[in-house]
C-alpha cells in the first residue's frame, strides 16, 4: 500500500500546475467543485493562484496529499469567517485523483485539516457537498451532521442541476466567547 504525505501547499515551483491539473481532471469527471467542463487549465491555474494567495495572507489553508512527487488529492480550509464567526472555518475543494479515490486520501485530508483548524481555534467546521455523486458517505462516517438539503443549488459540470448537503461538525474543545463574570 502507498504512503501518503499530507503537507500545506504553498506557491512553489510545480504546485499551481499540479493544483490546476487535479482540478481539470476533478470537473471532467464530475466533480461538483465550483466549475463547468471543459475547464482550461489557464482558468484552473488562475483559481488555485488567487487561492494560494489568500493561504499566504492567512485566509484558508490548503493541503495537499502527494504520493511521492505526485499531488494525488488536496482540500481547503476557509478561515477568513464574518467577525461574528471566529470560531468557525469552512472545509471546500476536497479533490482526490480518480487514480486514487478508495485509498483512504481524503480521510487523511479530512483528518489533517480538522487538526488544523483545532490549532487554528476552530470548534465548528461547516461544508457542502453535491448531492449527485458528492462525498455524503465520507462525510457522515467522519462524524459529519446532515443539517439538510437545497435543492437544485448549482449546475452540475456537465449540465443539469444538483441539490447540495449541508454538513457541520464540532471539534476541539468549546470555549465560550462571550465574557463570564
Amino acid at each position: 500500500m502507498p504512503s501518503f504525505t499530507i503537507t500545506p501547499l504553498a506557491h512553489q515551483p510545480l504546485v499551481v500546475p499540479a493544483l490546476a491539473e487535479l482540478l481539470v481532471e476533478t470537473v471532467a469527471h464530475g466533480g461538483s467543485v465550483s466549475f463547468m467542463h471543459p475547464l482550461s487549465r489557464e482558468e484552473a491555474e488562475l483559481f488555485w493562484n488567487k487561492s494560494l494567495a489568500a493561504a499566504d495572507r492567512g485566509e484558508r489553508i490548503v493541503l495537499g496529499a502527494w504520493d511521492g512527487e505526485a499531488l494525488v488529492g488536496t482540500v481547503t480550509l476557509h478561515l477568513d469567517c464574518p467577525p461574528n464567526q471566529p470560531h468557525r472555518g469552512e472545509i471546500a475543494k476536497m479533490m482526490t485523483r480518480v487514480r486514487y479515490r478508495g485509498q483512504g486520501i481524503a480521510k487523511m485530508l479530512m483528518q489533517e485539516v480538522e487538526r488544523l483548524a483545532v490549532q487554528h481555534g476552530r470548534t465548528l467546521l461547516t461544508l457542502d457537498t453535491a448531492e449527485d455523486e458528492g462525498a455524503a458517505g465520507l462525510y457522515e462516517k467522519l462524524g459529519y451532521r446532515r443539517t439538510g438539503v437545497i435543492p437544485d443549488f448549482a449546475l452540475k459540470p456537465h449540465g443539469g442541476l444538483t441539490g447540495t448537503i449541508i454538513f457541520w461538525k464540532r471539534i476541539g474543545r468549546l470555549r465560550r466567547l462571550d465574557s463570564e463574570e
